[in-house]
C-alpha cells in the first residue's frame, strides 16, 4: 500500500501536458485567475496561510504557465517542464530576489539567500562558505550531528505523544548552532524554545504574512505586528553578534574550520558575517525540520516502507554508533528523504530574472529584468514526468534503474544554477542520519485521525502532525 499525499489538483492532470503548446505572445494575454478586481488584481481567494497550494491548484487549472496581478506586482507562474528547462539555462536567465524573498532582507540582509546578484559579498561570501560545505567538513560534522539526534532520542525516551515539527526544530536548529557557530540553544533542556528561535521564527512569518499587504492600509493595521518585527529583528542580531564577539574575544576556534571560523578569517565585514550566520540559523533549520517531518508522516503511514528502511538501517549499521560512512550507505532511506521532497519541497518555488531581452522558449518575450516564479511544487507532481500515480509517496522512483531516464531538472527541490542551496549536503546527511537513528530505535504510531494539514510560512511542513515512538523490542 503506497500512502496518498494531499492532491493539490485532480490526479489526471499534467502540469506540463500543454508545455509545448503556443504560448500567448504577451503577457497580457496569459491565462489568469477568475474575478480579477480593479486595484487588487487576484487577491480574491489569496491567503497568506495557502498561496503556495492555491498557486499549484490555478496550475492545474490555467495550465504550465499563466499571470497573476496582486496590487501593482504581476507575477509569471510557471511549471512546465520545457519552460523551466529554459529558465534553468545561466547565460540567459538568473536568479531573482522575488518580493517574498526580499521581505526577509530586513533580517538577512546581504546574506547568500537573499543578496542581489550585483552585491559583493554575495560571491565572496560563496567563495568563503564553500569549504565549510566540503565532504572535509562534512566529516567532523558528523560526531555532532549525531550528539544532537541522541539528545533527540533521549526527549523521546521518556514515552508519550511527540509534537512532531517543533521537535524537528529542536534537532535541526542545535545542529547548525553547534556545527556551524558553536552555539548551543539548548533546546532539548528548555520547557520551551529559546527566545530567539521564536524570535526568528516569528520574523519569518511576519516578513511573509507582510507581503499581501495592501498598500499604505496595510501598515495602519498592522503596526503592533510591525512594531514586534522590528524588536524580534534587533534581539535576533543582538544575540549573533554576542556570539560573534565572543568568539573574536577568543581569538577562533582550536581548528578554525567551522563556518563563523572561516567568515571572521576572510575579508566578510562583521555585518556581512552577521547576515550569513542568521541566513544559515534562519533557513538551515526550516527546510531541513521540515523535510523530516514529512518524511516522518510517509513513514509512520506506510508500514511497508518503514519495514523496508528499518531492514536496511538494521543491516548496515547493525547495533553500533553509525560512521560518516555508514549514513551514505543508507540508499533507501535516501529515497525516502528524496521522496518526500518530491511531493512537498520545503523550498517550493523560485524566481528567475531575464539577464537581457530575450524569449521563453522562443514564444514569450521577456524585458531584461524581467521575472518569473517556478513553482517546483507542481513540477513535482507532473504526471508525464513522474508517472499516473504522482500523487503518491513512492521512494523507489529514486531507484537507479528508475531515475536513469528521467530529465534531471524534473527534481529540484534545492533550486538551481550557482544560486542553487549551499548547504544541501549538510541537509541531507542531517536528515538521512537522524531517520536512520528514529527508525532503528522506534516504532512510530500515528495518530490515525489525523489528515495532513499544510502550514505555510517561509517554507512548507506538516500542521498539527503528533505521533507516538515506542521504542522497538
Amino acid at each position: 500500500m503506497q500512502v496518498n499525499a494531499v492532491p493539490m489538483g485532480p490526479p489526471e492532470f499534467s502540469a506540463h501536458a500543454d508545455a509545448g503548446a503556443v504560448i500567448p505572445r504577451t503577457v497580457a494575454t496569459l491565462p489568469h485567475p477568475k474575478w480579477r478586481i480593479p486595484l487588487a488584481g487576484d487577491l480574491l481567494g489569496m491567503s497568506p496561510d495557502g498561496q503556495i497550494q492555491r498557486a499549484v491548484r490555478l496550475a492545474h487549472e490555467l495550465g504550465p504557465i499563466y499571470a497573476m496581478k496582486i496590487f501593482n506586482k504581476r507575477i509569471i507562474w510557471v511549471s512546465g517542464a520545457e519552460l523551466v528547462v529554459d529558465l534553468i539555462d545561466e547565460n540567459r536567465f538568473a536568479k531573482y530576489v522575488a518580493p517574498t524573498t526580499e521581505a526577509l532582507r530586513s533580517l538577512t540582509g546581504d546574506g547568500l539567500f537573499t543578496a542581489y546578484n550585483d552585491e559583493p559579498n554575495l560571491h565572496l561570501g560563496y567563495q568563503v562558505l564553500l569549504p565549510a560545505f566540503s565532504k572535509a567538513a562534512m566529516q567532523r560534522y558528523h560526531r555532532t550531528m549525531l550528539n544532537v539526534s541522541l539528545e533527540l532520542t533521549d526527549h523521546w525516551d521518556r514515552g508519550g505523544t511527540v509534537d512532531v515539527v517543533p521537535d524537528m526544530t529542536k534537532l535541526t536548529f542545535e545542529t547548525i548552532g553547534l556545527t556551524g557557530f558553536g552555539y548551543s540553544f539548548d533546546s532539548f533542556r528548555r520547557p520551551r524554545p529559546h527566545p530567539f528561535v521564536t524570535a526568528v521564527v516569528r520574523a519569518l512569518t511576519h516578513s511573509q504574512r507582510s507581503v499581501l499587504r495592501p498598500p499604505v492600509i496595510g501598515g495602519l493595521l498592522n503596526w503592533r505586528a510591525d512594531r514586534r518585527h522590528v524588536a524580534d529583528i534587533a534581539y535576533v542580531k543582538e544575540v549573533v553578534d554576542s556570539v560573534i564577539q565572543a568568539r573574536l574575544a577568543q581569538g577562533g576556534d582550536d581548528d578554525g574550520n567551522d563556518m563563523l571560523s572561516l567568515m571572521l578569517n576572510s575579508p566578510l565585514d562583521e555585518v556581512n558575517v552577521r547576515n550569513q550566520v542568521i541566513t544559515f540559523l534562519a533557513g538551515g533549520h526550516e527546510t531541513t525540520a521540515n523535510t523530516l517531518a514529512f518524511a516522518l508522516y510517509f513513514l509512520a503511514n506506510d508500514p511497508k516502507v518503514f519495514a523496508k528502511a528499518r531492514a536496511e538501517v538494521d543491516q548496515v549499521w547493525g547495533t553500533d554508533e553509525p560512521s560518516f560512512e555508514q549514513v551514505g550507505k543508507l540508499r533507501y532511506v535516501r529515497r525516502i528523504v528524496d521522496e518526500s521532497l518530491r511531493l512537498w519541497p520545503t523550498a517550493p518555488v523560485f524566481a528567475r530574472e531575464a539577464r537581457f531581452d530575450t524569449e521563453l522558449c522562443g514564444q514569450l518575450p521577456l524585458r531584461s529584468g524581467e521575472w518569473v516564479v517556478v513553482l517546483t511544487a507542481a513540477l513535482h507532481r507532473d504526471p508525464a514526468t513522474w508517472g499516473p500515480d504522482a500523487e503518491e509517496f513512492d521512494p523507489d522512483r529514486f531507484a537507479p534503474e528508475r531515475a536513469k531516464g528521467r530529465p534531471k531538472h524534473a527534481f529540484m527541490p534545492f533550486g538551481t544554477g550557482m544560486r542553487a542551496c549551499i548547504g544541501r549536503q549538510f541537509a541531507l546527511h542531517e536528515a538521512v542520519l537522524a531517520l536512520g537513528i528514529i527508525v532503528r530505535r522506534y516504532d512510530l504510531r500515528p495518530d490515525p485521525e489525523y489528515r495532513l494539514r499544510i502550514r505555510e510560512a517561509l517554507t512548507v511542513g506538516p500542521e498539527g502532525f503528533h505521533l507516538t515512538p515506542v521504542r522497538r523490542k
